[in-house]
């Protein structure tokens, strides 16, 4: 699988499908698997689409680096793992769960993000106030990327 980066709107209908964005839809290995698989981001007030494929590799890394005879360890690992496959349609077209709609106040309007290895499905009122939270990303990645002064790119 590709990179998926990119930021696209769309709306959902009434039985929440979203037509996946064409430059999204064209980063996708659609010709070999049709399915994805859907979670609520433990993380941010959002949803992550993986390919099957990135998901399969998303539980090894979850089996080699959890001991799931560990009780947080399985519960975290029934987080990550907690979720719906998915097929996209003939139309080009994913269903959202109702559960995962009302999870993170899906309504009409959405923002996918291109997130890597997944995508991340936002609705498009709670995208936008993350982009109002004064977090100063300068700050951050100075504290975080640590490069040298001949290595700056940030």
């Amino acid at each position: 699988m590709s990179l998926l980066v990119g930021v696209e709107y769309c709306k959902t209908d009434a039985q929440g499908r979203f037509k996946m964005p064409a430059a999204i839809k064209k980063q996708l290995d659609i010709a070999s698997d049709n399915r994805y698989f859907i979670r609520k981001s433990i993380y941010n007030d959002c949803l992550e689409v993986f390919t099957y494929e990135s998901f399969q590799k998303e539980v090894s890394f979850l089996n080699k680096n959890l001991n799931l005879y560990d009780p947080d360890s399985k519960k975290l690992y029934r987080r990550f793992i907690e979720g719906n496959m998915l097929e996209m349609d003939s139309f080009d077209r994913l269903l959202i769960p109702e559960m995962m709609r009302k999870s993170t106040n899906i309504t009409k309007e959405i923002v996918i993000i291109g997130s890597g290895n997944f995508l991340e499905i936002w609705d498009a009122d709670t995208y936008k106030k993350t982009s109002e939270d004064n977090f100063d990303y300068k700050q951050v990645a100075k504290n975080l990327l640590k490069t040298s002064n001949a290595d700056k790119s940030v």
